[in-house]
């Protein structure tokens, strides 16, 4: 029997509370825009599923305020070992770097995680969190969605949006009731996973043990927890494979946790597969409801991170005020390229992983070897440069013509650590306002910009502030002057962008680039990001 109807009008209505949901409200909460997120689940989840964040989501999660609370919950910067048949190492993964000013690899618990975001949303009275409610429904007009949800005890809402972006997993129904297809492949390889409470395995590293006969990977997790995946053959069914006694073989014959306690088994087959189109009028899809990805990268939810970095900023922009449909539609212009970047990418390490054969195995293992002797291919592979770097080739940027294809424009800018004018050190996001920015690199930036200029970039909705070099000081100015002490930008290739002003985006991706004696020309672009 169903319950009274109320009636609730919002800027944003977000179904499905996974992380990418999650991370959308909280960026939207952060940025004071109106929003509603639905879970038809009346909790977060309780189980482990991902268990990598990548320094481009810390990222997102430093934009979000929650940078300091995830890190408190990940193990920190860890590296891949690729193993032969006999246990010996022919590949390593071990980044160092901090490019976007976390560590490239971090494990966690995704239900702890979750918790983390769910938490956060209490920052904020712009947003609703509304566990244990179902969508029942939805519509779209010229100007709004009309979407119907239901509570457990029948009680029903009538929900007046701007937007819907449906996080509602792989199996999104928001998607299948717009008639929106994935399009890719589904794997014939089922893969068991396990999960351990405990672990007597202190490795702080992933092991991928490359072996045709079983492939297997190890995984490492916070306070002493261990995740195993195992390639399952063809003829091993699902009864069979979730047994106690094949799974405990399994993990004898990869390690020391044979008899650790088990908290999850499952077998998973996974895909490869994107969605046609990712916007249909005022609904936008993102997460897994947009992309599927094998998990071999590990950037399945990392991928869903990004896509609430990238769409946030433009629905806020969206909710304030008219935007064109090219504003909007450069979510999936921009986003939509990278996804399928990362899905290859994903293939790639699987196939490295999974070798058919004896013989093909040992050629890899050989041409990995072989290329190992040159320091810059074996660098290349050990700090992660065989990620696709985050760039936009098209969508809100404005190369220009004369920048050449080695451009930042259309590239996330890499985070050095800056000393303030008082010697304190922060990342530099946390220098930045909120908004756009004109981030001028010169030795003497408060020189190079005047007040005047600085005044009309504040009035069309850009903030200034001021970079130096690693050898100049920073200062207290009309505007913020930090110093690079990083050196990101103080050693080339960066430091060819010295008396230059960098637009940046919300995101933090750089949307153009002018001599700082042309900075004036950035004032169309700014208005352009901004209504």
């Amino acid at each position: 029997m169903e319950g009274p109807v109320t009636e609730l009008e919002t800027g944003i209505l977000i179904v499905g509370a996974g992380p990418t949901g999650l991370t959308l409200a909280n960026l939207l909460g952060k940025g004071g825009t109106r929003t509603v997120l639905v879970e038809r689940n009346s909790r977060t989840v309780d189980e482990p599923r991902a268990v990598s964040i990548d320094d481009e989501s810390m990222r997102t999660m430093q934009a979000a305020g929650l940078d300091a609370a995830v890190e408190a919950i990940v193990a920190r910067g860890y590296g891949s070992r690729y193993l032969g048949p006999h246990g010996d190492c022919f590949a390593l993964v071990d980044p160092v770097s901090k490019t976007f000013g976390f560590d490239k690899r971090n494990a966690f618990q995704q239900p702890e995680l979750e918790q983390v975001l769910l938490d956060g949303l209490a920052r904020f009275d712009d947003v609703s969190c509304c566990l244990g409610y179902e969508l029942v429904g939805f519509t779209q007009s010229a100007n709004k969605v009309h979407a119907e949800i239901r509570r457990d005890d029948g009680t029903m809402v009538q929900v007046t949006a701007d937007y819907m972006v449906a996080c509602d997993g792989g199996r999104s129904d928001i998607r299948k009731s717009l008639g929106i297809e994935l399009v890719g492949s589904t794997f014939t390889e089922r893969w068991l996973i396990v999960d351990m409470s405990a672990t007597s395995n202190r490795f702080r590293h992933t092991e991928v043990s490359c072996n045709p006969r079983r492939p297997n990977i190890s995984l490492p997790g916070p306070d002493g927890i261990r995740r195993y995946e195992f390639l399952l053959r063809a003829e091993e069914d699902e009864n069979l494979a979730t047994s106690e006694e094949f799974v405990r073989d399994l993990l004898r014959d990869a390690g020391p946790d044979g008899d650790a306690p088990i908290r999850r088994k499952r077998v998973y087959t996974f895909h490869a597969r994107v969605a046609e189109r990712w916007r249909e009028n005022r609904v936008f899809l993102a997460g897994d409801a947009a992309h599927l990805s094998p998990p071999f990268a590990g950037q399945g939810m990392n991928s869903g991170l990004r896509d609430a970095h990238n769409l946030s900023w433009k629905l806020s922009a969206a909710v304030r005020g008219a935007v064109s449909e090219d504003f909007l539609d450069s979510y999936e212009v921009e986003r939509k390229p990278h996804t399928l970047a990362m899905i290859q990418l994903a293939l790639t390490l699987g196939r490295i992983m999974m070798p058919t054969s004896v013989l093909q195995g040992a050629l890899v293992r050989g041409a990995f070897r072989v290329l190992g002797i040159v320091p810059r291919v074996r660098d290349y592979f050990a700090q992660m440069r065989f990620k696709p770097p985050p760039r936009f080739e098209a969508g809100l940027i404005w190369p220009d013509a004369g920048d050449g294809g080695n451009s930042m424009v259309g590239r996330l800018l890499p985070q050095p650590v800056v000393e303030m004018s008082d010697r304190s050190p922060q990342l530099l996001d946390a220098v930045l306002p909120e908004g756009p920015v004109v981030l001028v690199f010169s030795e003497y930036p408060d020189r190079l910009l005047d007040t005047a200029l600085a005044d009309r970039f504040a009035a069309a909705g850009a903030s200034v502030v001021g970079l130096t070099p690693e050898w100049m000081n920073p200062v207290s100015d009309e505007f913020p002057v930090v110093r690079d002490v990083s050196r990101y930008f103080s050693d080339p290739p960066l430091s060819g962008y010295l008396d230059r002003a960098i637009l940046l985006r919300p995101d933090r991706y750089v949307a153009a680039i002018r001599l700082a004696a042309r900075a004036g020309e950035l004032l169309d672009h700014v208005v352009r990001l901004t209504r």
